[in-house]
């Protein structure tokens, strides 16, 4: 099972598509659309090249012992481990970091909080990624807008007893009905949460599990980086809400990180305080620029392998 190990982007062909086929159980909330997009280019215009560019690929440099999952080894080879994704947000902040700071701007140990209706967290030492919140499936890890993040296992066979859940029932209920949404009862927007948060002590709750447990992983990945030089905030919750990354930050002065309110509100760009030891910055994520770099530069090696 190799589908979702590779390194770099490639040339979709007969080979990488029955590969994707293999491993679509392994994602059925976006694999099987993914492959179907891409058998109907191919049928209305066979001539035109197609690129894969995988969102796992920015954490196969984690260690094996962040891939290993605590179940019977023959399961390894089955491809069942820890991927990891948002691998194409965090390529792209790290680029923006070097094209800003060059080459030193990727050095050190870094946390990304890529926090939106999907979120997740990468630890990244020296530009390389040594751990990420989301395993096997983009459902685990944070709290998320409508997943679950990481819940007891045993939860799928109570429910699956006691409520008679099918399989695809419970996929619904893990990455459809519950996060932010489950608990609030509301929203899995945290806009309409912060905004209803002072009535409805359901939307107070989720925005505190979301903030709670963001912390928690910070913590966790701090250790896991034997301490933190800069903490970044992207994607849409990241980016836009400065009551969140409050928050977040509040009770993490032990690390470092202490947030000049001013900047914070203003989103500025570093809104860290000056004499800080961690240097937090808010940095927009742009996936679909980091796809089409990636699609060119794959194309530039194909024509200049041409004779």
């Amino acid at each position: 099972m190799q589908g979702l190990s590779h390194t770099e982007p490639v040339i979709i062909n007969k080979a990488l598509l029955n590969e994707l086929y293999d491993i679509s159980a392994f994602d059925p909330e976006h694999l099987p659309n993914e492959i179907k997009m891409i058998e109907k280019m191919s049928s209305q215009h066979p001539d035109i090249i197609q690129i894969a560019c995988f969102d796992t690929s920015f954490h196969t440099t984690m260690p094996h012992v962040a891939k290993m999952l605590s179940i019977p080894r023959r399961y390894f080879a089955l491809g069942i481990q820890k991927y990891g994704f948002h691998g194409l947000s965090y390529s792209y902040i790290m680029d923006e970091l070097k094209r800003t700071e060059g080459h030193s701007g990727s050095k050190g140990k870094i946390i990304i909080a890529h926090l939106g209706k999907g979120a997740s967290m990468v630890a990244v030492k020296d530009g390389k990624s040594v751990d990420t919140s989301m395993g096997f499936t983009p459902a685990s890890g944070l709290p998320m807008g409508t997943r679950t993040g990481d819940i007891d296992p045993g939860i799928a066979l109570y429910l699956m007893k006691t409520e008679d859940l099918l399989p695809h029932e419970f996929n619904d209920l893990i990455n459809h009905q519950s996060g932010m949404l489950g608990i609030s009862e509301t929203s899995s927007d945290m806009r309409d949460l912060l905004d209803l948060e002072k009535t409805d002590i359901r939307a107070a709750q989720a925005v505190e599990l979301f903030c709670y447990q963001a912390r928690k992983w910070i913590g966790s990945f701090a250790a896991v980086l034997g301490g933190l030089d800069r903490l970044i905030f992207t994607g849409g919750i990241g980016e836009n809400s400065p009551e969140i990354r409050e928050r977040i930050c509040r009770d993490l002065q032990f690390l470092g990180v202490k947030i000049d309110n001013s900047k914070n509100k203003t989103n500025d760009g570093i809104i860290s305080e000056i004499t800080a030891k961690v240097a937090v910055h808010v940095m927009k994520t742009d996936e679909q620029i980091m796809i089409a770099k990636l699609v060119c530069k794959v194309l530039d090696h194909t024509t200049n392998k041409k004779p």
